[in-house]
């Protein structure tokens, strides 16, 4: 399978500190060349770990947490001391860095108190994350802030396993109290 940065087949190293530096043209170029020592490769690899975490700003950061969202409704709780538990698989949003789909499961559970969560109204602000570039992080713990703002529960807890990209899924849960 060829490169599809440069067009080749294969990339070989040669010499003996091949093995430690990049296949790449590329990558070795931007480490300072195929001859660099290893304190130094060390020390051009952190550097361009800054670069790239230098890529996302404050912008990428904050994106979504603000967004103007559908009310979540509620209805007024008859029972005390029960806990519900919502799944919704299809979650989607958008990546604010790179602007792919993200994908994957919200499970919300909580403990209410006088209100309880209307699941259309939940719906539809689960769909508006559609078109909104968040973090995962960022969308959990702005949903169990909205959640907590709609029903004021007794104790909440909110998960989201997102699917793979790159070979890594993620699960962030955020709770309250």
């Amino acid at each position: 399978m060829g490169c599809l940065t440069c067009s080749r087949v294969a990339h070989t190293g040669k010499g003996a500190g091949a093995a430690r530096l990049p296949r790449h043209p590329l990558a070795r170029e931007a480490m300072g060349g195929a001859s660099v020592k290893r304190k130094e490769k060390r020390a051009v690899t952190r550097d361009a770990l800054r670069v790239t975490s230098d890529e996302y700003t404050e912008a990428h950061a904050k994106s979504g947490v603000t967004a103007d969202l559908p009310e979540i409704e509620t209805w007024p709780n008859q029972y005390k001391g029960y806990e519900i538990t919502i799944e919704i698989p299809e979650y989607t949003a958008i990546c604010p860095k790179t602007g792919l789909p993200d994908f994957g499961t919200i499970r919300l559970r909580y403990m209410p108190d006088k209100a309880c969560l209307e699941l259309k109204s939940l719906k539809l602000y689960i769909h508006a994350y559609r078109n909104l570039g968040i973090f995962y992080e960022n969308a959990v713990n702005r949903i169990l802030q909205d959640v907590v703002a709609a029903c004021r529960p007794v104790w909440a807890r909110v998960t989201g396993e997102f699917t793979a990209r790159g070979g890594l899924s993620s699960t962030i849960e955020a709770k309250y109290p």
